[in-house]
């Protein structure tokens, strides 16, 4: 039923398959970095950060995070393109909600700005490391600092403040340990490269 997501990651998502850009979770995933510069244009124009249009859509765009994996899973359409489209949407989602959050002190701006450069330093990584042949794959504390990480900006935009940084100081713990992983992983993974290419 594509629930399944043990084992692991496809044969189709290693970096030397092709990309294949026209499947069904692409197609989700599309759609999904289409409706963010309308939710940023929606909340943006607004005069508090707290739109209900926006704040629909921008819910529509988390809880489909999970509908492109589970669409691949359930139809055998893995691909390159895709288990790189994926984190890429997921951090651009997030940085425009605290994006939205700043703008109108939604949340800590100090907390906000870590965030931020959280996911802009893991956007270059993934293009230093796909750049060296190397593989990022996801841990499970990145794996599940995503929900916090968006839940806690829509529960800012919602009006619920103080579950909105519970929510965020959990998500930021979760993806610093997550990134310290993906730098040792990325290490290790390097250094392994070079000593085969020198032996």
């Amino acid at each position: 039923m594509g629930l399944d997501r043990s084992g692991p990651p496809p044969a189709q998502t290693r970096s030397d398959q092709p990309w294949r850009p026209w499947t069904i979770p692409n197609a989700i995933g599309y759609a999904r970095l289409a409706g963010i510069p309308v939710f940023l244009a929606l909340e943006l124009s607004s005069a508090d950060g707290r739109r209900a249009a926006g704040l629909a859509l921008f819910a529509a765009l988390a809880a489909s995070d999970y509908l492109d994996g589970f669409t691949a899973r359930l139809t055998g359409q893995y691909s390159r393109l895709g288990a790189l489209l994926d984190p890429v949407v997921d951090r651009l989602l997030i940085v425009s909600a605290m994006a939205v959050c700043y703008r109108f002190s939604l949340l800590p701006r100090w907390a906000i700005i870590v965030v931020a450069a959280r996911e802009l330093g893991m956007l270059a990584l993934s293009r230093v490391a796909l750049s060296r042949g190397l593989e990022l794959r996801i841990n499970w504390p990145g794996r599940i600092g995503v929900a916090p990480m968006m839940a806690a900006p829509f529960l800012a935009m919602a009006g619920a403040r103080t579950p909105a940084l519970a929510l965020l100081y959990a998500g930021m713990a979760l993806t610093l340990w997550a990134s310290a992983l993906y730098v040792a992983g990325g290490l290790r993974e390097g250094g392994g490269l070079r000593g085969a290419r020198g032996s």
